[in-house]
Order: C-alpha cells, then structure tokens, then sequence
C-alpha cells in the first residue's frame, strides 16, 4: 500500500517545509514513525513537532497526526523497502525548494544485498575537504553503539576520533588504515542492523563515484542554456594562427597578448614553447645527477597550512606595523607573581601570557581591530578570541583561548600550556582551534628571534608577531647618565581592507601601554 498526500494537504504544509527538490511521503504509523525515520534537516513550524527524526504534522481537517520526512529528488524517483515497513515517496519538486537534504540509512535496490549504512568521511572543521584515515578502532564484524569511537580522521587542523552515531554492527571497511586523501562525502566504512548480515558485505566494494549521503548545496537559479548558446555563437571570435588551434585541441594554452604577437611575428609555435616547458618541469622535478635527497610527503595540515597562507599572501593586501616595549615592570610582575603560583599549584606564568592578556584587552579597548571582512560587509566581533602559535613536529596548530579579555592571568597560562600539550601530542579537538579572531605569534622567547612579520591567518584582519626582549642602553634622568632597559618588538600584520593604518597605530599603542604598565591589565 502507499500513502498518497493531497494537493490540499501540500498546500497546507507549504508554510513548513521548504524544500527546493524535495519529496514528502508518509509514515504508516507513530512506531514505525519513531523507529525508520529518516533524518532531514525540516523546519518545524506552527503545526509540526518533532519524534525522533521524523517530523509530525497536524492535519486541519482530520485533527491526525501525518508523520512525514524529506527525501532528495534522487530517491524520490523510486520506492524503497526496508524489512520493518513500505515507504512510497511521491515527487513534488515544483512545490519545494531545499537545500540540504541528509538521508540517514541506504536501502538496497536488488537482493544481494541487505539494508544497510554507508559512513562517508565527515566534515570536521569548516576549511576540512579530504582527510587520512590514521587508524581503525573498531574492527570488521566489531559491534558499535553511539558515541562510540569508529576511528581516527586526520583532518586539516588535527586528529579527530570519529563517533558512531547509530547501533549496529561494522560489516565493511572500505579505507582501511593510513588511507590518504579521502574526500568529505566519500564511502569509508558500511555498517548493518543484523550481525547475520555482516558476511554479505565481505566482497563489497565502493564503486570510484559511490559517496555517502551529504549536504546538497543550494540550487543556483534556473539558466537558459539555449539564449546562452546564441548568445556565444553571436560574439565575434578572435583570429587566431593555426598553431593556437592545434594546441587547443588538448590542453588549454594560456599566453598573453604580447607573447602571441612575439611568437607570430618569429613563426614560433607557442605548442612548442608549452612542449619545451612542460620538459623543464620535469628536469626540475628530478635531482641533479649525483645530488642525494630524499622527498618527505606533506601532511593534511601542512598541506592546507601551505594552501591557506598562500591564500592570504595573494588575496590580502598586508601592511606592516611595529613597535618597540619597555618591559621591565612586565618582568619584574612575572617574577612577583610566579612564586605564588607555585604556591598554589598553578602554572607558571610566561611572557607569552601577559603577551595575550595585553592583546585581549587592546582589542577590547580597540574592537575595529576585532574584525574580519566578509565582501558586503565588515564584521565585528563582541567576543576577543586569541589564537596562539604553537610549533610541533606535525605542523603548525593555532588553538584559542576564548574570551582572553575577561579570563585571568592564571587561566589563560593554565589553558595555553593545556591547548600546546594537546597540539604537540596531535590530539586537538575542532573546539579548541575553531573561532579565533586575533592570533599571536611569538618567535623571541623560543628562538632568539628579533623581529619578525607574521602572515594574517584569515578570515581574522590582524596578526601579532613577538620578537625577543633585549637590553638596550637609555639616557637616565640625569644629563650625562644612562641606564639598561629591556626592549621587546611586536609587529602587526594588518588586512587593510578592515584596518587603516592609524586604527593599527591605535592598537599598537594600546598594546604598548599595557605591556610598559602591566599594573593596568590587573584592574
């Protein structure tokens, strides 16, 4: 049998669902309701509320509950069975508009094989779009429970254990361990219901297109394909020599204007240039003769590390301040303060610290600086978020400590030493790098470094890049006498787009005057 909606009843629930393509079908009863419901990402309105992860709707007419989900225009073509009930899904893509439809279990379209779950390669951080299986948890045949860990995903922040989200069994591991460069989406595993259904998964393979249900992106707005083809056939074309054409036959040849004019006037074939480029580049991925070196595979995070900064350099336009601190009173607060935290058993307090307590508060004075640019708009944040540098021998990782503004001097060194031992040991979670607005990177304390311009690490507008303290010799009170003080350098890098240049001098000099009166940051 299958439930049929109404045009009436669509209508009438046109209000709460909003599905571009979409598809409405009906549960036969609440227990089936509760038991194989598909989860959609509905918008429940006035008349809906949800069980489990299906949603009920309240029929005006009737006063009865209608259990209904979403399905995607892919499976709204066909009728799948599962052994606990018949669903029937009816079309009504002209009705709905939907841009993220997620169905949680797969049901098999012949006999070979049982109802099962394909488990795709989750997103784990916003920038994540490949990871690295680093290793399996659960076995072939393991029984899993929710919550449960599956495995571990190396992803382009860190190293993320992978829950489980339903109860069954793992029938199949389609990427074992260390397999690289998986695509988000992409099958990894496939779990069953039944422990007798395990062994008709043994010889199961993913075909190369085969991916686990995802987020649909939003349909773009509907084109005329034929008016954009007259419209191309309308527009005059360049005249071109015979040997662009011929190369336009394979791989697309890019060339400036001035380079075919050259190449045209000498009777060179610009086929033959690409030619002879393309040899160089594998002279040049070759070793000279009797040169030893060895190639080191880049890691997901030194891989998106590198795309990211790369990213940055090129798209925003980098400006450079900096200034010069007197920090003595910010050494001697240290010194007062460590004793007693080793008294209470807390961390001792480091200049990297006072550093990000400075920064916090300099921003909160300072909020323009607490942005980022988003095209239309700029925006503001109410919350100072540090991200802080963190060197290990996987990558560099940015954990935050959030709200820096308000936290004390002993929490926030508690919480940085916390956040670096988990960076160093790679076992960083997606909360603790995820929603930094200003990072701070120092290279003095460790390395000796003087001075340094750090690259904004987007979506953030600034970067703060510490340098060593060093002694300097100053003009004392007196005429004719002189005195030692430490000096310490700090860079800001600066997107211009969201940070003039005398809004950046403001921050600097706010920052200073924390650093030079470090008394002020304890008020």
């Amino acid at each position: 049998m299958v439930a049929r909606v109404s045009i009436a009843q669509l209508r009438r629930v046109h209000g709460v669902l909003d599905c571009e393509r979409g598809s409405i079908a009906r549960h036969f009863s609440v227990a089936a309701a509760k038991e194989d419901a598909v989860s959609s990402s509905s918008v429940h309105g006035e008349y809906g509320k949800k069980v489990g992860r299906s949603s009920i709707f309240l029929d005006r007419q009737s006063e009865k509950d209608l259990h209904t989900f979403k399905v995607s225009s892919r499976e709204a073509r066909g009728s799948y069975s599962s052994k606990r009930m018949p669903i029937a899904a009816t079309g009504v893509n002209s009705l709905f508009s939907c841009g993220q439809v997620v169905s949680a279990r797969h049901f098999s379209s012949g006999a070979d094989l049982p109802p099962h779950e394909a488990v795709g390669m989750p997103s784990l951080s916003p920038t994540m779009t490949e990871g690295n299986i680093a290793r399996w948890v659960k076995k072939e045949g393991d029984k899993v429970s929710p919550g449960e860990v599956l495995c571990e995903v190396e992803t382009d922040k860190a190293t993320v254990e992978m829950e489980c989200m339903e109860e069954g069994y793992l029938a199949k591991i389609v990427c074992g361990d260390g397999t690289k460069e998986i695509k988000v989406g992409e099958i990894i595993a496939i779990t069953v219901e039944e422990e007798g259904d395990i062994e008709k998964f043994k010889d199961y393979k993913a075909s190369s297109s085969a991916a686990a249900p995802a987020e649909s992106k939003p349909q773009s707005e509907p084109v005329e394909p034929k008016e954009e083809k007259k419209e191309v056939s309308k527009a005059p074309e360049p005249t071109a020599t015979k040997t662009e054409e011929s190369s336009q036959s394979g791989d697309r040849l890019f060339s400036s204007p001035v380079a075919r004019k050259l190449a045209e006037d000498n009777n060179v074939p610009l086929s033959s240039l690409k030619a002879s480029a393309a040899k160089g580049s594998k002279k040049e991925a070759a070793a000279a003769p009797g040169l030893g070196y060895v190639d080191l595979p880049n890691t997901q995070i030194r891989k998106v590390t590198a795309n990211r900064l790369l990213q940055s350099k090129q798209t925003i336009p980098h400006y450079y301040l900096t200034v010069d601190s007197r920090v003595d009173k910010l050494i001697k607060l240290r010194s007062e303060l460590n004793p007693m935290q080793d008294a209470s058993g807390g961390k001792k307090i480091s200049i990297n610290d006072l550093v990000i307590k400075a920064a916090a508060l300099a921003l909160r004075k300072v909020p323009a600086c607490n942005s980022s640019w988003m095209n239309d708009f700029i925006r503001q944040y109410h919350n100072v978020n540090i991200n802080v540098a963190v060197q290990t021998e996987h990558g560099l990782f940015v954990p935050v400590v959030r709200d820096a503004d308000k936290k004390g001097l002993a929490t926030i060194a508690d919480e940085v030493k916390q956040l670096a031992s988990r960076a160093k040991d790679n076992s960083l979670k997606p909360e603790d790098y995820e929603g930094g607005t200003f990072t701070v990177s120092n290279l003095g304390g460790p390395f000796g470094i003087k001075q340094f311009c750090a690259i904004v690490n987007p979506p953030q507008s600034a970067i703060l890049a510490i340098g060593s303290a060093e002694k300097r010799v100053i003009p004392g009170a007196a005429e004719g006498q002189y005195e030692i003080g430490s000096f310490m350098s700090a860079t800001l890098s600066c997107d211009h787009r969201v940070i003039d240049g005398a809004m950046g001098a403001e921050w600097l000099k706010a920052f200073k005057g924390y650093l030079e009166d470090p008394t002020t940051m304890l008020l």
